[in-house]
């Protein structure tokens, strides 16, 4: 089966971007990557009517990516959280991808908003494709891709 014959009902890339694939979805996750966690901190931050955050923020909590817990000021009424769930820390990656790309093609003169660099050497974090068995970094060339098992045919 060609690429092109392969239905694409169950690609995981479409999926992924069903659930994170709008701009303001990604800069709610970078702001949770970043230490993010409240509605008002999100507001101020990104810059998002409360209206749109609240949208946003309802669907990665129902969709696992972030759950919310209880918090309280004093002297003010009891409210809630955002934080990372396992699933929502996977897609650290993808947003450290994302950065990496935008830093090689879109940045401006003045340079990245926010550096990552490993603790222990201080040395800059970069996102690669490796092997699963020999671990190895991996070039588009050095791949191949086939129909796996979900795969059916285009109707």
């Amino acid at each position: 089966m060609e690429w092109l014959e392969a239905s694409t009902e169950n690609c995981p890339v479409q999926r992924t971007l069903d659930v994170v694939g709008e701009k303001w979805m990604l800069l709610i996750l970078r702001d949770a990557v970043n230490g993010v966690r409240r509605f008002d901190d999100f507001h101020r931050h990104i810059c998002l009517s409360e209206a749109v955050l609240s949208d946003r923020l309802r669907k990665l909590t129902s969709a696992g990516i972030l759950k919310t817990a209880p918090y309280q000021e004093p002297g003010s009424r009891p409210r809630k959280e955002y934080r990372l769930t396992r699933k929502g820390w996977d897609l650290w990656p993808v947003l450290m991808a994302l950065s990496q790309w935008g830093e090689t093609y879109t940045l401006g003169p003045e340079g990245p908003v926010l550096e990552v660099r490993h603790t222990d050497c201080d040395a800059p974090v970069r996102v690669v494709v490796e092997c699963s068995a020999e671990h190895s970094t991996l070039t588009p060339g050095e791949v191949t891709a086939r129909p796996g098992p979900g795969a059916g045919l285009r109707t």
